[in-house]
This record gives C-alpha cells, structure tokens and sequence, in this order.
C-alpha cells in the first residue's frame, strides 16, 4: 500500500505554469496544463541542468527555458530530434488536493 504525502492544491498552480517540490534529492516540478491536467517530474534538464518548472507549459509538454529541449509530462520523453528523458513522479488529485507517493520521495533521494 502506498502512503501519500499532500503536496499543495490544483488551484495553486496557474493553468500552463509550474511549481516546484522539494525532496531530499532535489525538486520535482509539478505541472498544471491548460485542460487542469496535473504531471510530475523531475526539475532538471538533462541537457544542460535547466529549471524545467521556469518553461513554457504547451499541451502535455514542457519546454526548457535555456536550450529549447521538450519534454513530455506524461513520459519524461524528450520530443524531437533531441534525446534523453526526466523521471516522471505519479500524482494523484483528490478533491483538488495533489498528492505524491511518499515512497518515490525516498526515490527521488537515490
């Protein structure tokens, strides 16, 4: 069974914006789109170490604000021509509460 760790609300998070979660081993971005679908990932770059929580939010992508590198929330795939890819985090929404499973905390610490 997984324990949960509330996190913040939906309504917190502008549409197409980012917040960032603090975890032992780092930060995990959390993104809400324009339809208030909710994603999480790692907020790092693989390319260059970018906050991806600072990029533009569009459809279920992020873009990277220092070398244009897109992601896909629901993947952590890069798009494109580049190559590489984020962790993603499993959220869960209950009554506009966003959740994260405490367990990927401790992995997100490794």
């Amino acid at each position: 069974m997984t324990d949960w760790i509330e996190i913040g609300t939906v309504q917190a998070i502008p549409r197409r914006g980012a917040r960032c979660v603090s975890v032992p081993g780092g930060k995990i971005a959390v993104f809400r789109t324009q339809e208030d679908q909710i994603f999480a990932i790692e907020n790092r770059c693989p390319h260059r170490n970018g906050p991806l929580s600072e990029g533009i939010v569009h459809g279920g992508s992020v873009t990277c604000p220092l070398h244009n590198w897109v992601f896909d929330l629901a993947t952590g795939k890069a798009l494109g021509a580049d190559e590489g890819e984020v962790r993603t985090y499993p959220i869960d929404v209950v009554d506009g509460r966003i959740f994260l499973a405490a367990d990927l905390v401790a992995v997100a610490a490794e």
